[in-house]
């Protein structure tokens, strides 16, 4: 990644890696904004110049809002991407779920920028966000996800995304990676869906699975329908390696409202006639939910925050998911992703493993 601020008159004090290394490791600990990581540098500055000179102290909150704001992101993301590439390895059929989340706090009603929307694809069996772009709104989401599985490594995984992102080309372009696709159908595809739900209504399914889960107050029952014969299906031709259509039924008991809430769903997929893998594979969908848009929220306060300045809010949520990236990696049992960062706050040697150094 290249130097941000050789535009800038005047010398620069402090390096580029040294703030990196610096808000790394204020992040895995804790710091959830430049101040708590101003914070942080100042109370760890022995430590930190183990591993990186620091000659001139720690940079102040509004130094490191403003180098932030001007780090091109999309080098930054690159960088996040190619790193996640040496550090982790996709098995094969993998989920890769891509999912957009909206970072609320960037919204400035001041200069009426809209709030940041950031598309991510993650890796449920690894846990681990493989890269993101940013668009201005969820829409574009269709015009970004092609850009986002350019740069993915992904031969051999199962590309899963929700309705917004069930589009021939996308399709097309996750066939030309390699990889196989999974894509939700609503009613912003009319046409597919109603001609998907029709065919279920004349045709038995070829593979079936029912699977129950239970937890957190409730129970819920998924019944997985596939089809493959598809030879009724008029836009057949209009989607590149589609082999399968499916149907799920969910049945969600609320223990506590004494409930039961009743839903349908349809995918089209190009994966074979596998109830039991299909289902499985569409549960873990909601991995880039569970473990990361919500780990950014409660962990790292994304929502709250208030960087508004250039590329600060996307170039944090990266740093965020590095954070995660390295605490998802640390494999003892018994403590939160939560508890970890408290502890790698408290005990350097922790902190040390986090960060592999």
């Amino acid at each position: 990644m290249s130097e941000p601020r050789t535009t800038y008159r005047g010398n620069l004090q402090h390096l580029l890696a040294d703030i990196m290394f610096l808000v790394i490791s204020a992040v895995i600990s804790g710091a959830n904004d430049w101040k708590n990581i101003e914070v942080f540098g100042k109370a760890q500055l022995d430590w930190l110049r183990k591993f990186v000179p620091l000659k001139n102290g720690i940079p102040s909150h509004d130094t490191l809002g403003r180098i932030f704001a001007i780090i091109n992101h999309e080098q930054f993301s690159n960088c996040f991407t190619e790193w996640i590439d040496e550090i982790c390895s996709l098995t094969q059929g993998e989920v890769v779920a891509i999912d957009g989340k909206k970072i609320r706090g960037s919204y400035d009603k001041a200069s009426k920028s809209p709030a940041i929307h950031m598309v991510s694809a993650f890796a449920a069996n690894n846990g681990l966000c493989l890269g993101q772009i940013s668009c201005e709104e969820k829409s574009n989401e269709i015009i970004v996800i092609p850009k986002l599985l350019e740069i993915l490594a992904i031969k051999g995984c199962t590309v899963t995304i929700d309705a917004m992102g069930c589009q021939t080309k996308i399709a097309e372009k996750i066939i030309e990676k390699k990889a196989d696709y999974i894509l939700a159908v609503k009613e912003n595809q009319k046409e597919l869906y109603e001609q998907i739900n029709k065919l279920f209504e004349i045709k038995q399914a070829v593979s079936v699975d029912t699977n129950i889960d239970a937890g957190h107050g409730r129970v819920e029952t998924r019944k997985c329908m596939v089809i493959d014969d598809l030879k009724f299906l008029d836009i057949e031709q209009g989607w590149k390696g589609l082999r399968s259509i499916i149907k799920v039924d969910s049945q969600s008991f609320i223990k506590a409202d004494n409930k039961t809430q009743e839903e349908t769903r349809f995918y089209i997929s190009s994966l074979s006639a596998n109830a039991a893998s299909i289902n499985l594979k569409i549960r873990n969908h909601w991995s880039v939910e569970n473990k990361l848009h919500w780990m950014l929220d409660v962990n790292f306060e994304e929502d709250l925050s208030r960087r508004r300045k250039g590329n600060s809010a996307k170039n944090f949520n990266i740093i965020a998911k590095i954070a995660l990236s390295l605490i998802e990696q640390e494999e003892s049992k018994g403590n939160s992703k939560f508890s970890k960062r408290y502890k790698a706050a408290l005990d350097v040697k922790f902190r040390e493993k986090l960060l592999k150094i």
